[in-house]
């Protein structure tokens, strides 16, 4: 077979084009969810009310975020098909209630920097408590069945039910209404738009850890071999850096994350139970689906286009509201069948 003539370019133009496919199909996960609020505008008709369910939307996105990031860090680094991620959604929401209990004279009091004050210490405490329970967790549950799928999900299964009985135990059968802060009740209204206080907070909070996580994974040397393991484990372990305690790692700070998003989940719906949180595995484990197993910024997105999506149907269809996510789920995979921004391969 004969070599082409040096002065023939032809293939050049070929290479051109198909490397602006794939920078073209990189992006175009992120065009997602502004054209899923222009849809959005279109079908609503009302301004004012697109507004309030747009912001609704982006709040429930981020909440959703902080318990999904941790899972999908998990599954793309570890290999572990964790079911008893929720509990410690759960363990953060009841933990957090508590501590907002002692400081009730603060959360009552019609100050922005009290309530703060308050909200904070409890977060902080959920999230150490959460990341503890996490220790334990991997330790005595996961670590005996790495590598065993079956088993994984048998035993976290069966660890979310121990963990759910346990919380009945300590805080009792019923559920409990869970009070913001004063001055984060009530809303912001923007001309004849209004939007919750609570929700702007959370949408701070929210794109305030998925920075810090970009960061992190992006500019540090932990996160460097964060996402070296998730690409190959085995190479990190050559080079002498001991993955297992990196596993660990990952698997409590999932776990303290998830106690982050239990706080601001409970205080979103005013409502804790001791099943709330394989309530809302559900759409955590279709926003870690659609971004793609071990994506943060996947999963950043994912849970946006949930969100919006989750409020824009229960106005215009409160029906079809129960299914949107799933098909919002099928319609991604069927384009990109390994998720928006997969880290590693189906496995």
């Amino acid at each position: 077979m004969s070599n082409p003539p040096a002065g023939d370019t032809s293939i050049a133009p070929k290479i051109e084009q198909a490397s602006l496919a794939e920078r073209l199909g990189n992006w175009a996960p992120l065009l997602l969810v502004p054209a899923l609020a222009i849809v959005g505008l279109v079908a609503i008709a009302n301004p004012a009310t697109w507004i309030t369910l747009t912001a609704a939307g982006l709040a429930m996105g981020m909440m959703i975020f902080l318990m999904a990031s941790g899972l999908t860090l998990v599954f793309g680094l570890m290999d572990v098909i964790n079911f008893g991620h929720g509990a410690f959604i759960a363990i953060g929401a009841f933990v957090g209630f508590t501590v907002l209990g002692y400081l009730s004279g603060w959360t009552d009091a019609a100050s922005v920097w009290l309530n703060l004050a308050a909200l904070f210490p409890a977060i902080l405490v959920a999230m150490l408590v959460a990341g503890g329970a996490g220790y334990v967790f991997e330790r005595l549950i996961v670590k005996p069945v790495y590598g065993q799928h079956l088993k994984q999900i048998l035993v976290t299964m069966g660890g979310l039910i121990i963990v759910q009985q346990l919380i009945l135990v300590f805080w009792g059968p019923d559920a409990i209404h869970l009070s913001r802060p004063q001055t984060l009740r009530g809303s912001v209204v923007i001309g004849e738009a209004a939007i919750e206080k609570y929700r702007l907070v959370a949408v701070v909070i929210g794109l305030a850890v998925f920075v810090c996580m970009r960061l992190v994974l992006n500019r540090t040397k932990i996160g460097l071999l964060v996402r070296a393991g998730v690409e190959n484990g085995e190479m990190v372990e050559a080079l002498g850096y001991r993955i297992q305690r990196l596993f660990l790692a990952v698997f409590i700070v999932g776990s303290a994350l998830a106690g982050l998003g239990g706080v601001m989940w409970g205080l979103y719906q005013e409502t804790i139970t001791a099943h709330m949180g394989s309530e809302i595995m559900v759409l955590v484990f279709i926003v870690v689906i659609i971004g793609g197993l071990g994506s943060v910024e996947g999963c950043f997105i994912g849970a946006l286009l949930v969100g919006l999506l989750s409020n824009y149907v229960a106005f215009l269809s409160p029906k079809v509201a129960l299914v949107s996510t799933i098909a919002l789920m099928v319609i991604v995979l069927m384009w990109r069948p390994q998720g928006l921004y997969p880290v590693v391969k189906a496995k």
